[in-house]
């Protein structure tokens, strides 16, 4: 019935959508906004890939839409929180080419709306079955955890790097927990929603995994190669992306050092010669950890046409990224 990822989620984000409205306005119903016409539609904006993965992954395994739709909801919402809180703290003032919640809202409703709504995941959940609860209020942990590692300021950045010798760590750690746990756990709440064995649960986590990895790692290129293309980077630029630039290129260290400490000249041309291999590496890893995803579904995964389906989406994911950036 369907070619490709991009066909299966537009068949079914309708119902995703639907049932994520339908779950946001009861909540928004209970808490007073001051414009909650704006605010539900940036809210609602979101193209629902984790959902979709969920569905996904669930139909693979032989289970039914309707149980894994709930679950599907869940992680929209967690992701939904996450973005409030990212564009507070990160200060940026859109979303989704619309008002970022805490412009429309102020900084402190905001966070509490996002919090609000990450409880709200965990009873949906949690009244499903304990199973589905320990999976969301984990990945919650695991999220806000995530984000606590990546540097803030230059102040930081330079302790981080003074504090991890080895930069693949810190670089791996915040790729896992800030992007990989929620796609992870969409595909286990996939695989719950479909009665699967243990096995075949863990191996759906690890494919989610890996494409979120992927997905992050797509994310920190496109700011890379973004700026080549200026030639030039700001401060909170660099201390963002200094992680994935010294995971892949290590060389880079004294440079982002320099820059992070306001004492280097910009972005001459050995610099430019770094970013554009850390680009080229970044570029390999993508497709490593893509490959390493649908090692998974192989392993365990019946052959039918969702599964069919599960082994094109992480290309077709990134591919959906970049179009979109």
């Amino acid at each position: 019935m369907w070619t490709s990822f991009r066909d299966y989620l537009k068949d079914r984000k309708s119902a995703l959508d639907e049932a994520f409205k339908s779950q946001l306005s009861s909540l928004m119903g209970n808490v007073p906004m001051e414009d909650t016409a704006s605010l539900m539609a940036t809210l609602e904006a979101g193209k629902k890939i984790r959902g979709g993965l969920s569905c996904l992954i669930n139909e693979a395994l032989g289970g039914v839409l309707e149980s894994a739709i709930p679950r599907a909801v869940a992680v929209e919402l967690i992701q939904t929180a996450t973005l409030m809180h990212d564009d507070f703290v990160d200060q940026d003032t859109l979303r989704r080419n619309r008002p970022a919640t805490w412009t429309l809202e102020g900084a402190r409703r905001a966070v509490l709306l996002g919090d609000v709504i990450f409880a709200s995941a965990i009873k949906m959940m949690s009244d499903l079955g304990r199973e589905d609860g320990a999976v969301v209020s984990q990945a919650i942990a695991q999220v806000a955890m995530g984000a606590l590692h990546e540097p803030l300021d230059s102040a930081m950045l330079v302790r981080e790097i003074d504090l991890h010798h080895s930069p693949d760590r810190l670089y791996e750690k915040i790729i896992h927990l800030k992007t990989g746990i929620l796609f992870a756990a969409a595909c286990r709440l996939g695989a719950i929603a479909a009665e699967a064995d243990d096995q075949r649960k863990e191996n759906a986590y690890q494919y989610g995994s890996y494409v979120g990895q992927a997905y992050q790692i797509a994310d920190d290129m496109q700011d890379l190669k973004q700026a080549l293309t200026r030639g030039s980077i700001d401060l909170l630029q660099m201390v963002t992306l200094a992680p994935a630039l010294l995971h892949f290129a290590k060389e880079a260290r004294p440079q982002v050092l320099a820059l992070a400490g306001r004492k280097g000249p910009g972005l001459d041309d050995g610099v430019l010669d770094l970013l554009n291999l850390a680009v080229q590496r970044m570029e390999k890893e993508i497709q490593e950890r893509l490959q390493a995803a649908v090692r998974q579904i192989d392993k365990n995964f019946p052959d039918n046409e969702f599964s069919g389906l599960t082994r094109k989406a992480p290309w077709e994911l990134i591919r959906m990224f970049t179009e979109e950036s």
